[in-house]
């Protein structure tokens, strides 16, 4: 990927995971797809590891950064051995049917005193909730224009199965005084620091 920076959708919020970096020695990037924010996030941060279940865009994301340690494998079930600083999920959350239980588990891996940002997809399913919608039409299209659209290799899943309704709830039930909150580009965000 040489050239001007790739973005789209998912690349957008970066910023929002790389801004929870300070103090942290480990990292786990959480369904990290082509590798991307594993690789942003080496630079910040000493040791960082990816984990995705599809090998394809794991290969790929080798390339981009052999200082990380790339693990095929499935973030809710794998063995890491350890709990990360940071962990971080971008577009991972609306692949796993049971949104609690991988909200659990990556509280799981968050080490106390640690940070876990999720950045991810629902559908409107309330008028309030299409406004951020409506709102992201002409800025995505003038995104599109300004900087072009690089289209990711990792599998996806639409529509998402949960509801920005259904996300409030479970974030509220399983992560006490989590931040949750509306993007642009049909995203939410969760950033929550587990207790020490």
């Amino acid at each position: 990927m040489a050239g001007p920076t790739p973005w789209n959708h998912n690349l957008h919020d970066h910023h929002l995971v790389l801004n929870e970096t300070a103090g942290c020695a480990t990292a786990l990037d959480a369904g990290c797809g082509d590798g991307l924010l594993a690789r942003d996030l080496h630079r910040q941060v000493p040791d960082v590891t990816a984990i995705d279940a599809d090998a394809a865009v794991l290969n790929r994301g080798r390339v981009l950064d052999p200082g990380v340690a790339w693990v095929l494998g499935d973030a809710l079930s794998h063995d890491f051995g350890r709990r990360f600083d940071l962990v971080a999920s971008i577009a991972t959350l609306h692949h796993v049917p049971d949104l609690a239980a991988g909200l659990r588990r990556l509280a799981q891996l968050t080490a106390p005193g640690g940070r876990l940002v999720v950045i991810g997809l629902a559908r409107a399913d309330r008028l309030v909730d299409l406004v951020p919608d409506l709102v992201a039409v002409p800025a995505n299209l003038a995104r599109r224009a300004q900087r072009g659209y690089w289209q990711h290799t990792a599998p996806t899943c639409w529509p998402p199965p949960h509801s920005y309704t259904d996300v409030r709830r479970t974030v509220t039930a399983e992560l006490k005084a989590a931040r949750y909150r509306r993007l642009l580009f049909w995203r939410y965000c969760v950033q929550w620091r587990k207790p020490a």
